[in-house]
């Protein structure tokens, strides 16, 4: 071999070797320049504008007072005090506003699809559209928040379920007028067409704030954060088991760190997106990018998912030291398919105590088996410090393409310690395992007898 080659080929792994190392200083460059929301003195109790926490009383002309208060008072906190207020219909947010739930507090949406109308701009699995308003709404706003200790109650367990079996004609519609151009204006869906809402959706929003709160029983994704920036969310909990239940679905977001919350959800616990195939890969100025999750408990379906929907890109992702608490399918999971094209790279994931999973760290590019024309590139994912007591599948999964390879990827100290099976490695290159142990670790070996 030509010496100059060598030498260049041992730079060149010394450097992609020191890039795997989880890179704090970047973590906390994000942390330190997202903005938490600031709101004035202005203070309004809805019960003192005559809402009942008992139940039964329709409350949403009440909240929707103290939201138009607010916006007179150049913003500030509306204060849900203890009990259960019905509300027939959605909150649609103003900038500068504090909705504080108090302990003790629940707020209870209606389940019939006639209160979410009329329909506003949303977005339903990657592809932008007109759609049944989500249940907490906050479109083009700034300074904005959702706290307290109490609780959101999406009932969506009921007729919003029932959605789900009459959904393929409306989903089909919305990702052909995806691939075929259609203008946003021509993109009517709401009655007749069963696309449920999300429960809470900011959209083209900033400095955002959702702490300390709980989420049951939602109607379709819980937390919705599509093309907004500077975005904390801490502190909160779930208990939401409806079908696509996701946790916290950062799309076309910039800028956002999610910690200390616990998940019991339906659906994946994290799902990062950035649209879906011709729509998304037109957005690509706009990737989703400088994401922070940390100290988080994972149960539900997936722990950290990448996708489907990924065709602007996904890149900077750091997570760290998270866990299980109950059921999880998978760990960590990229997932992208022939129709997305787009990338994800820069993904780092360091200090994970997984259980019982079915699949541990599973990479792909061929979801579903579906799509052509648009293979994604997958690129520079980095996994350490990851233990799991058993994967009833599959301890690591790579799967690219023979002609789009996914390339560069570290695993530096994992344990799994009991696996269906072990490595499934297929078309990925440049693959770099550091004390990787899968079942029982080998010990001294002895001598020949």
């Amino acid at each position: 071999m030509n010496l100059k080659y060598l030498i260049f080929l041992l730079i060149s792994c010394i450097s992609f070797a020191q890039n795997s190392d989880f890179p704090s200083a970047r973590v906390d460059s994000i942390v330190n320049r997202i903005q938490l929301p600031v709101f004035g003195s202005y203070q309004i109790n809805v019960a003192q504008l005559g809402a009942k926490g008992d139940s039964i009383t329709n409350n949403k002309s009440y909240f929707d007072k103290a939201m138009a208060l607010c916006k007179s008072n150049n913003g500030g906190t509306i204060i849900v005090p203890k009990g259960v207020y019905k509300i027939k219909g959605p909150i649609h947010f103003v900038s500068n506003v504090n909705l504080r739930i108090e302990k003790g507090a629940k707020l209870s949406f209606s389940d019939n699809p006639k209160d979410y109308l009329p329909m506003v701009l949303t977005s339903w699995e990657g592809t932008m559209l007109y759609n049944y308003s989500p249940l907490i709404y906050a479109y083009n706003c700034t300074n904005i928040a959702i706290t307290g200790e109490g609780i959101i109650d999406g009932e969506g367990a009921g007729t919003w379920k029932g959605f789900k079996a009459k959904e393929e004609a409306g989903k089909n519609r919305s990702r052909e007028m995806n691939h075929n151009k259609i203008a946003l204006k021509d993109r009517k869906f709401g009655e007749g067409y069963f696309l449920r809402p999300q429960m809470i959706q900011f959209f083209n929003c900033r400095n955002i704030l959702v702490e300390n709160i709980r989420i049951e029983n939602s109607p379709f994704w819980c937390l919705h954060l599509l093309k907004s920036q500077s975005i904390t969310v801490r502190g909160i909990s779930y208990k939401s088991l409806n079908y696509n239940n996701d946790g916290i679905d950062p799309e076309y977001a910039k800028d956002v760190l999610i910690e200390n919350v616990t998940f019991d959800n339906g659906d994946d616990n994290v799902a990062i997106k950035a649209g879906r195939d011709h729509e998304g890969r037109a957005n690509s100025a706009t990737p989703s990018e400088h994401i922070v999750i940390r100290n988080c408990n994972f149960k539900g379906l997936h722990g950290v998912v990448i996708g489907s929907e990924m065709s602007a890109g996904v890149q900077n992702v750091y997570v760290e030291n998270c866990k299980t608490v109950g059921y999880l399918k998978r760990g960590i999971y990229l997932k992208t398919n022939a129709d997305r094209g787009g990338f994800i790279k820069n993904v780092f994931v360091r200090n994970i105590k997984l259980d019982t999973v079915e699949d541990c760290l599973y990479i792909t590019a061929n979801y579903h088996g579906e799509g052509n024309g648009f293979q994604s590139d997958i690129s520079n994912i980095h996994f350490s410090n990851i233990t799991c007591n058993q994967a009833t599948e599959s301890a690591i999964v790579i799967q690219g393409f023979q002609d789009k390879k996914i390339r560069n990827i570290t695993f530096n100290n994992i344990e799994i310690k009991s696996a269906k099976n072990a490595i499934s490695n297929q078309n990925a290159e440049n693959v770099l395992m550091t004390d990787v142990f899968i079942g029982e670790k080998a010990t001294v070996p002895t001598a020949a007898k």
